[in-house]
């Protein structure tokens, strides 16, 4: 590692609003207990758009994003006896204390001394990325670096349907067919759902979640909601799909908030006491979670490949821009660093 350290590696680096480069920049210096990853491929998290439009306040220039990656070891620190180089690995980018009440009760992702690879540290928008080994993962022989990539993402849905405690016989809408609620339809799959409605403005999004077995709409108008409905996820975070999600729900519903775009919102508190509406946040994910999502990963019960685009790390701003202005159907961008 001694010789390693005193080279550069290529990072796409975020410098400001609307504003990524790609730069030369120091390989992380390991400590005892980490190990280096050679990063093949990187997905583009949703999170990061608002970052790279200068709406996050977690992401501040100049910064290495980049948390949903998967990649080689490349080496390891002094402590560490888990792992060899050579290794095919994903990772679990909150770093977390370990210790406290909630990471010693299976809570790891409400630390309050957790920290983001690709906001708190740098992240995998680079040709390496120090992460400690207690967070990494081998990826089975049969899992493509690209699937590797999407563990991270669907943990989240994994971690929203446990919240949910779904059942076979439970009626789910979904707002918004983003990757979480696309990943968020397909894990509710796994837990015996059929019954799934999706809503989004973007008839490409829609197309996908309609080959992915549900329906999918842009209003609830053309549904029948006299009932409504047993569980509701709001995966865009508006006070609009918020208080939607509220009214869809039925007496007694479940509805799970984890969307992040806007910091606040009203909500008809008083229709959700008197109709005992169930509310709560769904953050990230456990340890749990992650494990849960790369083990349906390797039994083939996620399938995200078909509507993920795969670009270069160099392209990566013009991704960035692709995905605010118009994806198309494409619902993941995955940057590698196979030509790096």
């Amino acid at each position: 590692m001694k010789e390693l350290n005193m080279l550069t590696m290529k990072a796409l680096v975020y410098e400001g609003p609307r504003t990524m480069n790609m730069r030369e920049v120091p390989i992380p210096v390991l400590k005892s207990d980490e190990v280096l990853i050679r990063v093949e491929r990187v997905g583009i998290c949703g999170s990061e758009l608002g970052g790279y439009l200068g709406h996050n306040s977690l992401r501040k220039p100049p910064l290495i994003m980049g948390h949903e990656f998967s990649g080689i070891i490349e080496s390891v620190g002094e402590q560490v006896n888990s792992f060899q180089p050579g290794v095919r690995v994903t990772a679990n980018p909150l770093v977390t204390c370990g210790t406290c009440r909630y990471c010693r009760n299976g809570q790891s992702q409400l630390c309050s001394a957790r920290n983001l690879l690709g906001a708190h540290r740098p992240g995998a928008f680079a040709q390496f990325v120090a992460v400690p080994a207690k967070n990494v993962y081998r990826l089975e022989d049969h899992i493509s670096f690209d699937e590797g990539a999407l563990a991270e993402p669907l943990a989240c849905a994994v971690h929203i349907c446990r919240l949910l405690s779904l059942t076979p016989t439970n009626r789910l809408l979904i707002y918004g067919a983003g990757p979480i609620g696309l990943f968020a339809l397909q894990a509710a799959k796994v837990y015996g759902l059929s019954d799934i409605v999706i809503v989004d403005l973007n008839e490409a999004r829609l197309e996908i979640a309609r080959e992915l077995g549900c329906i999918a709409v842009t209003s609830l108008d053309s549904i029948d909601n006299a009932n409504g409905f047993d569980a509701v996820i709001d995966a865009v975070g508006a006070e609009f799909t918020r208080q939607k999600s509220i009214a869809a729900a039925r007496p007694g519903g479940k509805v799970i908030f984890t969307g992040l775009h806007e910091a606040d919102s009203k909500l008809p508190v008083n229709d959700m006491i008197r109709n005992e509406i169930w509310t709560q946040g769904a953050f990230a994910y456990s340890e749990e979670d992650f494990e849960t999502a790369l083990l349906w990963i390797g039994q083939g019960k996620i399938h995200l490949l078909p509507w993920m685009e795969t670009a270069q790390l160099s392209d990566g701003s013009a991704c960035f821009e692709k995905l605010i202005t118009g994806p198309g159907k494409v619902a993941k961008i995955v940057l590698s660093l196979e030509n790096i």
